[in-house]
């Protein structure tokens, strides 16, 4: 599968069948593994496009900070479906994923004809919460830079990484990677996503686990917000909902695009 040069640096990506594009884009400490389960099924009738973001996987680690943030990865999934020759495409994201998915949506509305929002959420409205959630960043991000990639393999805050990325694909993992994303892409920096949600005006589905504490709230909300979304509870599923649960996911998933994808 191609690595090439976007956005200034080496990004690895597959593609995989043919049909509408569909663009995934994995959570935190995750990478193209995370898609295994929809592969074979979306592949059937779709042209599936999935990558690893800067600082994961086998796409590069750029070693300043200020070359990571929301916007610049925003940048990179642009040039990527540029480089495909992808005019408009489904936009799609597990977690950090779906964030990134709705802050793409906000820049460049004429390229997504659809969301599917995967466990995840809009960040943060509230300040003390917003400051709370980025202690904790910060602090997973010293840890990878003092300790190190297996430190943060077994640290207790990825246990719900560890459902979609198990812990020997963690130890490959770049460190200075993760700990500038941690900080500067999935730490909050400012709410206009959040603020984003009421002018959403493409087909949405909203997809979490039931067991995904952490998110049944801002996903119902999401859900609740975006005008028309369609919201979706996987049962016996937690914070990887496709894969702890991925036929029902799949089933989905594929109902929704025949309903809203160009065939």
């Amino acid at each position: 599968m191609p690595k090439t040069t976007l956005n200034g640096i080496g990004i690895y990506y597959e593609v995989h069948g043919k049909g509408f594009p569909v663009l995934f884009t994995h959570g935190f400490a995750g990478g193209t593994w995370v898609w295994h389960p929809q592969i074979p099924v979306l592949s059937e009738k779709y042209q599936l496009i999935i990558w690893d973001a800067r600082g994961h996987g086998q796409s590069d680690s750029p070693p300043a900070e200020s070359q990571y943030s929301a916007d610049i990865l925003v940048g990179d999934v642009y040039h990527l479906l540029q480089h495909l020759n992808i005019k408009k495409a489904v936009i799609g994201g597990l977690s950090m994923g779906g964030y990134l998915s709705l802050r793409f949506y906000m820049q460049h509305p004429e390229m997504v004809t659809a969301l599917v929002l995967m466990d995840t959420g809009p960040g943060y409205r509230n300040p003390d919460h917003m400051a709370e959630w980025n202690r904790e960043l910060g602090r997973r991000a010293s840890l990878l830079e003092t300790k190190g990639i297996a430190a943060f393999a077994d640290d207790p805050s990825t246990v719900m990484l560890n459902t979609y990325t198990p812990r020997h694909q963690m130890l490959r993992q770049n460190p200075v990677g993760l700990a500038h994303m941690a900080r500067q892409v999935v730490g909050q920096h400012d709410t206009l996503v959040h603020a984003s949600l009421t002018g959403v005006k493409v087909p949405t589905l909203v997809l979490v686990g039931d067991r995904d504490t952490p998110f049944l709230k801002s996903s119902e909300y999401m859900a609740r917000t975006i005008a028309g979304a369609e919201h979706i509870v996987i049962p016996n599923a937690g914070h990887a909902s496709n894969i702890d649960n991925a036929p029902v996911f799949n089933q989905s998933v594929l109902s929704f695009l025949g309903r809203h994808v160009p065939s």
